[in-house]
C-alpha cells in the first residue's frame, strides 16, 4: 500500500487529468515547452479566464510548477514527479492484476494435470 501522501497525490492527479482541456494544457506544455497563461491561451480554443483557472488545478495536482516570473510573465512547466506518483500507483494494481491472473492459471492448469 503506498504511503498516503503518495495516494493523495495520484487521486489528486487523476482528477486533475479527467478534464480533456488539462489533458490539452499538459499536452501543450510537453510539446512547446514552459508558456505563460497568454500564450496557452493564444495556442487553444480557451479563454485566458479559463486558461488560468485550468492551470490553478494543475499546480494543485503537482503536474505544473510557475517558473521565475520574467517582468509580468509568469511561465508554467510540466512537473513530472506527480506524473511518476500516479505510474507507481498503476503499476502496483496492474501487478496485483498480473499476480491474481498468474495464480489463476497455475489453478487451471493444476485442475487440467488432475483431470484428464
Amino acid at each position: 500500500m503506498p504511503p498516503p501522501d503518495s495516494e493523495a497525490q495520484a487521486v489528486a492527479v487523476f482528477l486533475a487529468l479527467t478534464d480533456p482541456t488539462r489533458r490539452a494544457l499538459l499536452e501543450e506544455l510537453a510539446r512547446a515547452g514552459p508558456a505563460t497563461v497568454s500564450d496557452l491561451a493564444r495556442r487553444l480554443p480557451v479563454s485566458r479566464q479559463a486558461v488560468a483557472k485550468h492551470l490553478g488545478q494543475l499546480a494543485e495536482a503537482g503536474l505544473i510548477s510557475s517558473g521565475e516570473p520574467t517582468g509580468r510573465r509568469h511561465p508554467y512547466r510540466l512537473e513530472p514527479a506527480a506524473i511518476r506518483t500516479a505510474q507507481v500507483w498503476l503499476a502496483r494494481l496492474a501487478n496485483r492484476w498480473d499476480d491474481r491472473l498468474a495464480a489463476l492459471g497455475r489453478a487451471l492448469d493444476d485442475a487440467t494435470d488432475t483431470n484428464p
